[in-house]
């Protein structure tokens, strides 16, 4: 526990920061240009791409001029692009284009509130609708047909919030028609091709099953399940015969393997696996659903062909020398693919793939203001944590300057169920170019490397999830790359959580802190699930704690019971609208710093929900910046237009 005065912890704060200014100026000359925020986060670049059914067009969300979110739609080939639909502030999320050609649906929320609704807009009249038009409830896609242009199939949770039934939209029309009553936690429904329902996946308790029938009428009966043990798994679909289902799980193995399992007689047959990793996306071609390759995100994303007949696109691809791909869309003849090419070094590049002459044309970058500046390359490294576990992640150090002592910065992902991954990304970027090592490590209970890795978090929120945290951070600097006296641990959601258990837990272990959306007490965190996730609730009961059975365990792992302990500077930023993380559990936390006489800058977005959208993503990291370089010793820009946010300090 600290028991210096704040005085005296307010001049050893800055001490520390006029010693690293001090220490940095002449390394700093030697780093490349300054990249401005402003393009790195503000300019939000294109994404949400998607090729439409003939393979002539690709819509895409970009901002415009007055930095508003917005559709828009492209010629391949020609740079003929344009806004359709309306502007807006919130998120689009784009679903893609329907088979006429002639629309395109998206879904968005209103601030951050997550009650998405699906929004059709026509390209030649520009005429925008809500197909979902029911205030403060979620609408989500669930599936189309080619042989059925005008329906689309979609959840509502409008009968009860805890649950979503399976509706019929009529596109044309707008009429909607109750398809499915949802019983209770539903996770997938199986739909075949003549858009009728088969089947489902359900968690009951704990229990995953996964339920077929012969037709649309039943009975129902369960062809496979699988436990809390497992991982949780995922349904793909049918196969072309309707014989079979394809599923991606871990029942039986340590690993996520694609099964195809027959639903008349219950056989298994493993298509794809990996000892070490989980099996990822799964390639099948739009009309006939026919399985044609998956991917491994293995240090790099690897991709297997299983039908023979991509087997040379594939080939292609992978040697085409652009970084690590993946398939985004493809038209309905499965001519044209989509593909994205990721790197370390550059912003994501999109191409048209023609399978039949196997040329790949340029199609743009995501965000083509970043083209112009020298990134950082990333670098896969193993630790070892110090109960023997060989952990995963990666290392980007900035260009210019030598990779020893350096203040870093340790980037800790959200879930914690995800996985930090190889490519280009703007936050490590911008940190990077402001002379940080960045350090992201996909510590236990990080997926993608199998159930063993995953469940090794299990109830080790606040205790081995952070510890590996700290191992890696002691490896970079036993490796040299880190000063021990300049490192911030960083995150958002389960990585805000991260930076303040380690500043509440191990408070001599960081220099600063920021957090972003993390929980401070986890008993409260669970109590305020939003209803649409209460099937999850058992699952969340056994990989982090019974907040029922056990709420003394969860607040030994909750940073707010020992805010007392905390004595480095954090920045703590939230979304009022956030329903997965409330604007109470950052509240709480700033309370209880403040009162022991901490410092702590508090940030408070008044239409965000749980996660920053590109302007207010780039106020925060503008502070951050100032943060960062006054308790580290960094660059730092100077604030720009738009980027203000002495309004938002709470």
């Amino acid at each position: 526990m600290n028991n210096h005065p704040p005085s005296i912890v307010s001049a050893l704060a800055l001490a520390l920061a006029l010693w690293a200014s001090l220490a940095a100026p002449a390394a700093q000359a030697d780093l490349p240009a300054l990249i401005p925020r402003r393009e790195l986060f503000f300019d939000d670049g294109r994404y949400g791409v998607s090729l439409s059914r003939d393979g002539k067009r690709v819509s895409y969300i970009a901002q415009d001029k007055e930095k508003r979110i917005q559709l828009w739609i492209k010629t391949v080939g020609q740079d003929d692009d344009k806004m359709i639909g309306p502007s807006s502030k919130s998120e689009i999320v784009n679903i893609g284009w329907q088979f006429d050609n002639k629309h395109i649906l998206y879904r968005q929320d209103v601030s951050g509130d997550e009650n998405w609704h699906i929004f059709q807009t026509n390209i030649e009249t520009n005429v925008t609708r809500d197909l979902t038009p029911f205030l403060g409830f979620r609408a989500l896609p669930v599936d189309s047909r080619p042989e059925f242009a005008n329906v689309l199939l979609a959840t509502i949770n409008t009968r009860d919030r805890k649950c979503e039934d399976l509706y019929r939209i009529n596109t044309t029309s707008g009429a909607l028609q109750f398809e499915h009553r949802n019983p209770g936690g539903i996770l997938q429904w199986l739909v075949d091709k003549n858009l009728e329902v088969r089947g489902w996946q359900r968690i009951v308790g704990s229990t995953h099953r996964v339920l077929v029938s012969n037709t649309s009428a039943g009975p129902f009966r369960t062809v496979i399940t699988w436990g809390p043990e497992d991982s949780d798994g995922s349904v793909i679909g049918f196969t072309p015969d309707e014989k079979s289902i394809l599923i991606r799980t871990s029942k039986g193995a340590n690993t996520d393997r694609l099964l195809q399992v027959d639903i008349f007689s219950g056989d298994k047959t493993v298509l794809a696996a990996d000892p070490q990793f989980d099996v990822g996306n799964v390639l099948r071609t739009t009309r006939t659903r026919e399985l044609q390759a998956v991917c491994f995100e293995k240090e790099r994303r690897q991709w297997k062909a299983v039908d023979p007949a991509v087997a040379a696109d594939i080939e292609k691809l992978s040697s085409f020398g652009k970084g690590d791909f993946s398939i985004s869309d493809e038209d309905i003849d499965d001519r044209l693919w989509l593909v994205q090419f990721d790197q370390d070094t550059s912003p994501q590049k999109y191409y048209v793939y023609d399978r039949k002459s196997q040329t790949v044309a340029f199609l743009f970058s995501s965000h083509p203001l970043l083209d112009k500046y020298t990134f950082s390359a990333m670098q896969s490294i193993t630790v070892t944590a110090r109960d023997g576990m060989k952990l995963f992640g990666y290392l980007t150090l900035p260009v210019g300057i030598e990779a020893k002592n350096l203040p870093m910065v340790l980037e800790v992902h959200g879930g914690p169920w995800s996985r930090n991954r190889w490519g280009f990304s703007p936050t490590v970027q911008w940190l990077a170019n402001r002379g940080y090592a960045v350090l992201q490590i996909n510590f236990r209970g990080s997926t993608g490397y199998g159930n063993d890795y995953m469940h090794a978090g299990d109830r080790e929120w606040g205790a081995k999830m952070l510890t590996d945290l700290i191992d890696a951070k002691d490896w970079a600097i036993k490796q040299g790359y880190a000063d021990p006296k300049r490192i911030c641990i960083d995150g958002t959601s389960y990585g805000g959580y991260a930076a303040l258990s380690a500043a509440a837990f191990t408070p001599g272990e960081f220099t600063c802190a920021i957090d972003s959306a993390g929980p401070s007490n986890l008993v409260t965190l669970l109590r305020s699930i939003p209803p649409i996730w209460e099937s999850e609730k058992t699952m969340f009961a056994k990989r982090i704690g019974d907040y029922v059975r056990e709420p003394e365990f969860l607040e030994s792992r909750s940073p707010l019971f020992k805010a007392d302990q905390i004595r480095i500077p954090m920045i703590i930023s939230q979304g009022m609208n956030d329903i997965r993380v409330k604007q109470s559990e950052a509240d709480q936390i700033v309370a209880a710093v403040r009162k022991n006489g901490k410092p702590v800058e508090y940030l408070l977005f008044p239409d965000e929900g749980h996660g920053l959208r590109s302007q207010d993503y780039s106020r925060f990291r503008a502070r951050c910046e100032t943060f960062l370089g006054k308790y580290l010793g960094g660059r730092v820009e100077s604030v720009g237009e738009g980027e203000e946010s002495d309004q938002l300090l709470h």
